[in-house]
């Protein structure tokens, strides 16, 4: 069934059993108020899948109200820089954002939760612990604290370990780089002797072609090969330790939230949570192709050092346990999400990693391709 007019119809559905299903979809359309917001992406256009995110949402909600909520969505820079979309939507500059909340860990480490963290949960963990461990409640406590309603609104799954001028032999070879990454990565990178920046994504490129860095982490084979990084930084490394998954998030203005219908909360939630879902299979379609080309044009994949990957995670570890003596609303998140980290990859060794490993075998054997 078509997306959009699911949601659609779910929405109409359930105004209608307000009033016992009698008034048809057009008078109820007619009665919906008019509401007309900004979004701010942190995004540029030319990343069409990640800023896609925010389109996506817009496009779901206008054509589930007939035009009566809609969400005109600006790309990084247009209204403000791509890493203040927060502060636009905490300033009432505009409704709501599209962002990745990790970028803000320097207001308050908690931000990091609603995105990701190093060594953290994988896609679907993530997506477990938030829909049905408390997550999101708990994710809302603390950003309703800041003054913005959170909501998942993008996913891109485990993400590659970034682009490096040099090749990375052994830990030593990490101290001293200069390295384009955000969130607490930084702050685990910054213990390995690397040099971290944060750089907005439409900033990258000249960035390292000018070695004003040597190297920089952005997302994965599909966007990574429309920024064209490989020709500056050649070396691709993986995996992204630090974004086992990614959260894209929409944040709305709290007072804006709580103006809103409470269909319109629904349906808004509902929009953002298929805009989720249609980026990481968005991602997972093409990211194979991309990586081929990649591949193709001489990017050298390479995975981490084994030194590179132990030395980060206990780097990660002693990060978080000097935040978590310091700051309790990042504990009390912390707590639940690492508390179903062991569960979740416990299960899914047993059937999921099974499976996946088998196929993969066959895969390399080229037991999978198709003839004729």
């Amino acid at each position: 069934m078509d997306r959009r007019k699911f949601i659609r119809a779910a929405s109409v559905g359930s105004l209608g059993a307000g009033v016992g299903g009698a008034l048809a979809a057009p008078a109820i359309a007619q009665s919906q108020p008019k509401v007309q917001w900004r979004c701010a992406s942190s995004f540029p256009k030319s990343l069409d899948t990640i800023y896609g995110g925010a389109e996506d949402v817009a496009k779901y909600v206008s054509e589930a109200t007939d035009g009566n909520f809609t969400i005109q969505v600006y790309a990084g820079g247009e209204i403000v820089p791509g890493l203040q979309a927060a502060d636009a939507v905490m300033n009432g500059t505009v409704e709501m954002c599209h962002t990745a909340a990790y970028y803000y860990v320097g207001k308050d480490p908690a931000y990091a939760m609603g995105a990701t963290i190093p060594f953290g949960l994988n896609t679907r963990g993530m997506w477990a612990w938030m829909f049905y461990g408390g997550g999101l409640d708990l994710l809302n406590e603390f950003y309703h604290a800041q003054g913005m309603h959170y909501m998942p609104a993008g996913s891109t799954g485990c993400q590659m370990g970034g682009w490096f001028r040099q090749e990375i032999k052994s830990l030593d070879d990490m101290n001293g780089l200069k390295m384009r990454i955000a969130g607490l990565a930084g702050q685990v990178m910054e213990k390995l002797g690397v040099v971290p920046q944060q750089i907005a994504g439409g900033d990258i490129y000249p960035s390292l072609e000018r070695g004003t860095i040597d190297a920089a982490e952005w997302i994965g084979p599909y966007d990574d090969e429309k920024l064209g990084f490989y020709k500056v930084a050649p070396y691709y490394y993986y995996p992204g330790w630090w974004e086992g998954s990614l959260a894209l998030n929409a944040f709305v203005n709290l007072d804006k939230w709580n103006e809103l219908p409470d269909t319109y909360k629904s349906l808004l939630n509902t929009a953002c949570t298929a805009a989720a879902q249609q980026m990481m299979a968005e991602y997972d379609y093409k990211n194979p192709t991309a990586i081929r080309e990649l591949i193709n044009k001489g990017a050298n994949l390479r995975p981490f050092p084994k030194d590179v990957m132990d030395a980060s995670f206990k780097a990660a570890g002693e990060i978080y346990a000097d935040i978590n003596a310091k700051n309790a609303p990042f504990k009390k998140i912390y707590d639940s999400m690492m508390g179903f980290r062991n569960e979740s990859f416990l299960w899914q060794q047993v059937a999921e990693y099974t499976y996946d490993t088998f196929m993969m075998t066959k895969q390399r054997e080229g037991a999978l391709k198709m003839d004729g």
